[in-house]
């Protein structure tokens, strides 16, 4: 059933400050099942949403905020499954799902789950300047790779550390080629050798 304006309760709140937020225009359809809301007040009275949808369950609903903190958001929440399914009528090469911010972080966190990528081929582009354009990863145990091929290329430089055992290992044929190749080891801390190397060692043991 159709209802228009707030309760009491929320025009009393509204009359307390200039803070709180009020309107004199809302309109709600209601029943058994849910409701939707035109004009919704938060419970503290924060923030108007243009539209709030809510089902029987109180973490299951979709707002769309218009001022206050949320100016301008869009929020779903659900407390089973969120699923995206789109492209039935597209073509392989299209674009056809897109997530754009146009200015702001693009966060993707799973709290006690994990995240997983999955498609024919998976590109990873960094496009900024100068101290941007970076991929980072970063994990607190492992990171594995496993292809048939593995190619990586750098410009200006390529440097591999660890603070434990490193390991290079070949069953058929391993190549190295450069210029120049040297090889340090930490011995040289206590005596440089007669090419030197104790200010690589230096550098290669900073905190």
């Amino acid at each position: 059933m159709p209802t228009t304006g707030n309760s009491k309760r929320s025009l009393d709140r509204g009359s307390e400050g200039n803070n709180l937020k009020k309107t004199y225009t809302t309109v709600k359809y209601s029943n058994d099942h849910g409701s939707i809301t035109f004009g919704h007040i938060d419970r503290e009275s924060s923030v108007i949403s243009d539209v709030m949808l809510r089902g029987s369950d109180g973490e299951h609903f979709f707002s769309m905020d218009k001022d206050g903190e949320r100016n301008g958001w869009t929020t779903s929440m659900c407390p089973g499954n969120f699923q995206v399914e789109c492209g039935s009528n597209r073509k392989k090469d299209d674009d056809t799902c897109m997530i754009n911010a146009k200015n702001g972080n693009i966060d993707i966190i799973a709290t006690n789950g994990k995240i997983r990528l999955q498609a024919n081929s998976i590109e990873l582009v960094a496009v900024g300047d100068n101290s941007e354009g970076n991929i980072v990863l970063e994990a607190t145990e492992t990171i594995s790779l496993d292809s048939s091929k593995i190619v990586m290329n750098s410009k200006v430089k390529t440097k591999i550390v660890s603070s434990g055992v490193t390991d290079i290992c070949s069953n058929s044929c391993l190549k190295l080629y450069s210029s120049i190749i040297r090889g340090v080891t930490d011995a040289v801390a206590i005596k440089d050798s007669k090419v030197g190397g104790q200010r690589f060692q230096q550098q290669c043991n900073q905190a």
